[in-house]
């Protein structure tokens, strides 16, 4: 593999906020403590979850230093670094001090739709950036169009850097064609929680994952029995965490997850908008399932 720290189940932690609306620095650091005590594998920050776009320059720095003191080397960190100017994401990676990071996570290029070959070339762009593990993160959802496998595959082997692909299409078959065709050592992770233990089973190595803020134990726990190919074992720990996740995206991430965090007294719920809190209906049924 090509960096082991990756292998397992790391965390998009969410950025919590005050009900004024700035950075809770005292939830951000609960969190990162309950992640510990959860012994997940790494972190990741300011990733899709964390509410990257609406913050500040200022603001993403102090949740940086923020989790970085936290953390105090006790888990590997993953940044993210992305964006649809090529130019500025390989700007911002030369300027940033990455010495608390193990690797930057840098998703597709969005809005722009390039096609097969501006994603290569973004991506050859960014791997000249940096000499820092790269993880690519393609999530059509959010994007509008898709890396295909090809593509994808294409850039494991022409760049070393490129270690993993965080895969959130959904498309069993699309991460199945990636896994058999990719360079052995390349490592394909789950980006989608309801889908990690079939991933796993395909030839996958782990997670980026939502619901481990809430549940880093038990989600944690279901990827390395996975892992060890203990499905049956696996399986129950899944079930058990598969209605409650399907809630928190019910209606937007991470407003889910963020009133989910609330009910465990860990941060309060607040969002940035455009993003809202999850409706009343999502909020009862949660309340439900958490009991």
């Amino acid at each position: 593999m090509r960096n082991k720290k990756l292998i397992g189940t790391g965390v998009a932690i969410v950025t919590p906020f005050t009900k004024s609306g700035k950075v809770d620095v005292v939830g951000l650091e609960k969190l990162v403590k309950h992640l510990h005590t959860g012994k997940v594998e790494y972190i990741v920050v300011m990733g899709t979850t964390g509410e990257s776009v609406t913050l500040s320059k200022e603001e993403k720095q102090l949740v940086i230093d923020t989790v970085v003191k936290t953390n105090s080397k006790k888990l590997p960190l993953v940044l993210g670094i992305g964006g649809n100017n090529t130019q500025e994401v390989v700007d911002t990676i030369k300027k940033t001090d990455l010495s608390a990071f193990e690797a930057i996570l840098s998703v597709a290029p969005y809005y722009n739709k390039p096609n097969q070959e501006g994603y290569y070339q973004h991506y050859k762009a960014v791997a000249g950036a940096t000499k820092k593990d790269i993880i690519l993160y393609n999530v059509p959802g959010r994007t509008g169009s898709n890396v295909t496998w090809e593509t994808q595959v294409r850039i494991a082997k022409d760049f070393k850097n490129i270690v993993a692909t965080k895969e959130a299409s959904g498309n069993i078959e699309q991460i199945m064609k990636i896994i058999k065709n990719k360079p052995a050592d390349f490592m394909v992770i789950s980006g989608d929680d309801n889908l990690t233990l079939p991933v796993i089973a395909a030839g996958g190595v782990g997670v980026i994952s939502v619901v481990a803020n809430a549940y880093p134990k038990q989600y944690s726990d279901m990827v390395r029995l996975s892992l060890k190919h203990k499905f049956t074992d696996a399986q129950k720990l899944h079930y058990s965490l598969v209605e409650i996740t399907d809630q928190l995206f019910a209606d937007g991430n991470p407003g889910g997850i963020k009133y989910a965090l609330s009910l465990l007294n860990i941060c309060q719920p607040y969002v940035r908008l455009p993003l809202c809190e999850p409706n009343s209906k999502v909020k009862e049924t949660l309340k439900k399932l958490m009991k």
